[in-house]
């Protein structure tokens, strides 16, 4: 630090000091965790005892400096001294294999890490043996040195680590210009800025128009007229923005490179709060008009204009007015009931059936205006075209849920039957109806099995608002309804009980079992199967694309009859026509990558070749028309560790794919963060983060999710992750990301100052 940041630092300490020690000056344990904000209070209390020099139960504002100054400005063997006194928990000088054993377990904790007790003992095996090099049984602060020597990044995180606690917040960073001013911003957003600005001139151009036709009768007049003519436009672009099987035909044509199709909810959005003050304006420019008319008149009030039907005042039967005043209401009552506080607060009726209103909304129009009809001819005709083919395929036969595995974290992995003709690409997605939850609610939900699974549809659905935690609730049910299965279902029940045969699963079963009967129909019935590890985790049925329930899973075969609507295009398929894909996903965000994963792994085994001779085996390159990929690095962020159990057993299969290292480094590069997990630049995980990249090393093996990748502890750091990925140079770089919309913002901005191509999962 300069001499003016240690004066600051020194103002900052005293500050924060003054706000917990209060009127007695001292700090106690209580506050002295509290001011930490750690989630254990074993690392507390060690902190405090060291903090405390005199042993007085207390700490002073000079026992707190001094301690962090030594911290601060202390040398490398100070703050190892120090790290090495946490871990010294008897104070003895040594650290012996059981001190080590504790103070790991109170890491796990406050990492929310949850291994069995024979793993930590490995994780303190690792680290003991790596650090005590004489052998003697305990562990001196000269071999703890010299083990942590070998992690330069370890030493360098501790220094942060020390330097962090209670430094001052940084100035915030302001950049010289505004983000929509830099070059990077509009290079990634110039085919959105693009539309905006025509759709913006075109609004304009048509209102100069029809108001200059009309200038003579009034300036009201022109500018109702204006209006009108800008809402036959949009009224008529709000049909278009929502024909969802045309704009997924329209992805795979030129024209998905110069019209933001990937935002056409949005745009639907705005274009709707535009109709609504258009038509407030040229609402409220008509009882101007009609008011001055009433004036000047004398004879007829203003509700008589309003209310009563007049020749020549427009529309069918001079009922311009009357029909006016009711798009006003319907277009308010849509508006007002389409917002995220009525659809997400368990009110989805409400939206859906004022939404439906939009038929009654267009009728009116036709019947207001006189010139509608013509901007609403084609696209009228391809929405009720789209309707009649998705009514057509929804009622043609309604498909059925023929397995449900219940995950952690309440996610609904649903096994749906595939429709005979039903041909998606890798991350579209289905809206999702069950009649069982609600008659007339339909969700979208990505599709995370690959196409080339012929059989089977899946969908993994996270329980986050009310009609998805009524669907997991529903299949928590000891036994729910379950109606004459189909013969799909029954060949896929009948496969699937083959193979837990073969397997062992129908004999032995778990410590719970699984309660298998042939009913009189002959259909092989389970109720429910709770995995103890008799099956690979998540291991996939190769003849009906199932998977056997893992651990902390509940598995049921059932028939519950269910109805799709789709498939729908997604950013997500410019993947596969990219050249190094970035693939991250947050949480449950992974779902329209497990799918491409999958189906790149499916051509990997096309593509498998291996020498008779030697049994040498590698993979021929994988480019051809349909993919120009040379590199995909997949980014998952989970909060905690449990979230990985959702698609791990994928994760294991494509890491077995690629076995061996492919000439010019890995195609398929993988990289897990857990967000709750202490970073390596808190003190309190150095020696946890030392003991799991040990074991890793050791048994090629990650402890926390089983893979051969290291998940790492925090959040990315994004300059970094990017910057890697930009010194590869595999091409052009184009990020796809589906999470919250916080981080996306964040990933955005990155992508922007490295020159990559963003995209982002909208539904």
């Amino acid at each position: 630090m300069s001499v003016a940041e240690d004066a600051e630092w020194l103002r900052w300490v005293t500050k924060q000091f003054g706000s917990i020690a209060g009127e007695d000056k001292e700090i106690d344990l209580e506050e002295f965790k509290t001011a930490l904000q750690v989630k254990e209070s074993f690392f507390a209390e060690r902190f405090f005892a060291l903090f405390d020099s005199d042993g007085s139960g207390t700490i002073s504002l000079e026992e707190l400096l001094k301690a962090l100054s030594l911290l601060v400005h202390g040398n490398e063997t100070d703050k190892l001294r120090f790290l090495f006194q946490v871990y010294d928990v008897d104070g003895s000088g040594s650290i012996d294999p059981d001190e080590l054993r504790v103070v790991l377990r109170w890491c796990l904790r406050e990492s929310a890490i949850a291994l069995p007790e024979e793993r930590l003992g490995d994780l303190t095996l690792a680290l003991f043996e790596a650090a005590d090099k004489d052998h003697s049984g305990s562990i001196t602060f000269e071999e703890l040195r010299e083990e942590l020597e070998s992690f330069p990044e370890v030493m360098e995180n501790l220094t942060i680590s020390a330097a962090s606690w209670l430094k001052p917040p940084p100035p915030a960073e302001r950049s010289c210009r505004p983000r929509y001013l830099t070059r990077a911003y509009w290079h990634n957003h110039r085919s959105k800025l693009a539309f905006l600005g025509g759709y913006t001139g075109l609004n304009l151009l048509l209102f100069s128009l029809a108001a200059l036709q009309h200038a003579g009768l009034g300036g009201w007049v022109a500018v109702a007229r204006g209006c009108g003519q800008c809402l036959n436009f949009n009224c008529a672009l709000l049909a278009v923005l929502m024909l969802r099987r045309c704009l997924t035909w329209l992805r795979a044509t030129p024209i998905a490179k110069v019209v933001p199709l990937d935002q056409h909810v949005v745009f639907h959005q705005l274009v709707g709060y535009v109709v609504l003050a258009l038509a407030a304006l040229h609402t409220g420019a008509h009882v101007a008009n009609f008011s001055r008319l009433a004036r000047q008149d004398g004879r007829h009030a203003l509700a008589e204009y309003l209310l009563s039907a007049r020749p020549g005042v427009g529309g069918l039967g001079g009922t311009a007015s009357q029909t006016g005043l009711a798009l006003q209401g319907l277009l308010a009552a849509m508006l007002a009931f389409s917002s995220p506080c009525v659809r997400r607060s368990g009110h989805f009726e409400v939206f859906y059936w004022t939404h439906l209103s939009y038929v009654s909304v267009w009728t009116l129009l036709i019947l207001h205006g006189p010139h509608f009809w013509k901007w609403f001819a084609v696209p009228g005709c391809l929405f009720v075209l789209e309707k009649v083919l998705g009514l057509a395929g929804r009622r043609a036969g309604g498909l059925r849920i023929v397995e449900v595995n219940l995950l952690p974290s309440k996610v609904t992995h649903l096994v749906i039957q595939r429709p005979q003709f039903f041909h998606y690409k890798p991350g579209d997605y289905v809206y999702l109806n069950v009649p069982a939850i609600a008659t007339y609610e339909w969700h979208p939900f990505t599709i995370s099995s690959a196409p080339e699974q012929q059989e089977t549809l899946w969908l993994h659905i996270r329980a986050l608002g009310q009609w998805t935690n009524k669907l997991y609730e529903y299949f928590q049910q000891p036994e729910p309804p379950s109606p004459e299965p189909k013969p799909l279902s029954r060949s896929l029940r009948e496969k699937r009980c083959r193979r837990w045969a073969q397997e062992g699963l129908c004999s032995r079963g778990g410590s719970e079992g699984a309660a298998v009967a042939t009913g009189e129909d002959g259909a092989v019935q389970l109720t429910s199967y709770k995995a103890t590890g008799a099956a690979t985790p998540g291991e996939e049925d190769p003849s009906a694309g199932g998977v056997s329930a893992g651990p902390g899973e509940t598995r049921r075969l059932c028939s519950i009859k269910c109805y799709i609507d789709g498939p729908y295009g997604t950013p997500t398929r410019r993947i596969f026509t990219s050249e190094h894909a970035v693939l991250i996903g947050a949480g449950i965000g992974i779902t329209p990558f497990a799918s491409i994963l999958q189906s790149i792994m499916y051509r990997y085994r096309q593509r498998k070749q291996s020498c008779p001779s030697c049994h040498y085996s590698w993979c021929e390159d994988l480019r051809d028309e349909e993919m120009t990929l040379r590199k995909v690095d997949f980014i998952w962020i989970n909060r905690d560790q449990k979230h990985f159990e959702w698609f791990v057993s994928l994760l294991t299969k494509l890491e077995m794919e690629q076995a061996e290292q492919e000439p010019g480094g890995r195609f398929l590069e993988m990289h897990m963060y857990m967000t709750s997990a202490l970073s390596k630049n808190d003190m309190k995980a150095i020696g946890l983060q030392m003991a799991l990249d040990l074991l890793a090393a050791k048994e090629q093996k990650d402890s926390i999710t089983g893979l051969r990748t290291r998940t790492q502890p925090g959040r990315p750091d994004w300059a970094k992750v990017f910057g890697k990925v930009a010194e590869e140079k595999k091409g052009k770089v184009q990020v796809f990301f589906c999470g919250s919309p916080v981080l996306a913002k964040v990933i955005r901005a990155h992508c922007e100052h490295f020159g990559f191509r963003f995209f982002k999962e909208n539904f």
